[in-house]
């Protein structure tokens, strides 16, 4: 996580004429159950923003009779929302944005009948990735991290994990990591930087697995941790990539070295997530294949699910993750793009949602709430972002819509207007 530096006195920003505000104050986070649907709707609102943070929100009419703002009004920057809806900034709690190039012999193999893991073994996938990203340098792949950042931020998007892998040398996930370091200087948003060396076995190593795995245990997630590049290790436990017992070393040398866990898993085949779970992992990522014991298991952790229904929707496949089961179960459930190049090539949170709604079921409400609060538990964020309250950070997304379901409904169609993150403006379509 980079730290930007605060500004050197407060500068105060009222956003008046807010047609509906979504807080998302209520229940203690993770949102479970019904309660991911409470969502804090206040109509005719007023956000007031000061030295980063929120410092009042709630009725327009009740936020201007406060005594501090009608001495200090002169003080204070007024943006006019014209009436449209304004949320939390949302948080994108899984994106893969180092990668110099995207996979199109994939997509057109895929769209010729491929499968995934036919390609992966034909020497696309992943590995694909990896040539292009070892040749370029850091600088460069610096810039393409910006790009996806700042294409993100004017889809509404105020926090973004970002992960390496695919580097898969110690030079390479360092340099990528620190790629991702130099963009986020240049961003207003917050950066969560994961090593994620544990994405696929590399060609170099591909007759001796186990020994790519030693090397990130021993030598890739100790330099990283000194270094402090990352503030989580993630990893790839799946059929084709690393097996339950290399995923539990990965995260178990993670947790050695101080670092934060998560984990790729379930995305295509079943896993046994107990012993996963032991590595108190902030959030498992994908979850199209649970097995019925294990969602009891999710209910009464904290362990968030990450849905990432953009990878069905780009692989073409028919079946999503079955959010109502999990939401149903209690399982704390949030949603990210999965932007990369080869499974979800997308910076739009909003289509994401969309599809969270048409193909998993969840009401708007929901999804809402899965990326924003529940998207910030998933990254240990709660306590600073997902809703608006006194004492949050400033991070707000104002959408030109007159009701907060519209932002579900126009899918593929960008209607967000403006970014305030950190209580200052950061973007503005006009």
């Amino acid at each position: 996580m980079v730290k930007k530096n605060a500004p050197a006195s407060p500068c105060y920003l009222l956003l008046a004429n807010i047609g509906q505000l979504l807080t998302l104050r209520g229940e203690s986070a993770p949102r479970r159950g019904r309660a991911l649907s409470e969502i804090g709707i206040i109509e005719d609102a007023a956000v007031l923003c000061g030295g980063g943070k929120i410092l009042a929100a709630g009725p327009q009419r009740e936020l201007l009779r406060d005594p501090w703002l009608k001495t200090n009004r002169k003080k204070v920057q007024e943006l006019d929302c014209q009436k449209r809806v304004v949320i939390p900034g949302l948080i994108d709690c899984h994106t893969h944005p180092v990668f110099a190039e995207p996979r199109l012999v994939d997509f057109e193999k895929r769209i010729s009948g491929a499968g995934y893991e036919e390609i992966a073994a034909a020497g696309g996938g992943i590995r694909s990735s990896v040539t292009a990203v070892r040749r370029l340098s850091r600088g460069e792949l610096s810039t393409k991290v910006l790009t996806a950042l700042n294409a993100m931020l004017e889809q509404g998007t105020s926090v973004v994990e970002a992960k390496s892998g695919y580097g898969l040398t110690l030079e390479d996930e360092v340099k990528s990591l620190e790629a991702i370091r130099d963009a986020a200087r240049h961003w207003p948003g917050e950066v969560v930087a994961t090593l994620l060396a544990a994405h696929v076995v590399p060609q170099e190593y591909a007759k001796k697995p186990n020994e790519y795995v030693r090397m990130v245990c021993d030598e890739i997630i100790p330099l990283v941790a000194r270094k402090k590049l990352a503030q989580y290790v993630d990893v790839f436990c799946e059929r084709g990539a690393f097996t339950q017992e290399q995923s539990e070393r990965v995260l178990a040398a993670a947790r050695k070295y101080g670092v934060g866990t998560r984990a790729h898993v379930c995305q295509f085949t079943a896993a046994n997530l107990g012993p996963l779970l032991q590595h108190q992992p902030a959030s498992l990522d994908h979850m199209d294949c649970v097995q019925p014991e294990d969602i009891s298991l999710l209910a009464r952790g904290d362990t968030v699910a990450v849905l990432l229904p953009g990878a069905n929707y780009f692989l073409g496949h028919s079946n999503y993750p079955d959010a109502r089961r999990l939401i149903d179960a209690s399982v704390p459930v949030a949603l990210a793009t999965d932007y990369n190049p080869g499974t979800s090539p997308t910076p739009s949170m909003p289509f994401v949602i969309s599809l969270a709604c048409t193909h998993m079921k969840m009401s708007p409400a929901e999804a809402i709430a899965a990326t924003t609060i529940n998207a910030a538990c998933a990254l240990r964020l709660q306590a600073r972002k997902g809703s608006i309250e006194a004492g949050k950070d400033a991070d707000l997304a104002v959408f030109d819509v007159n009701d907060y379901r519209e932002i579900a409904y126009w899918f593929a169609w960008d209607r967000c207007d403006r970014m305030i993150v950190a209580g200052q403006p950061a973007w503005s379509r006009g």
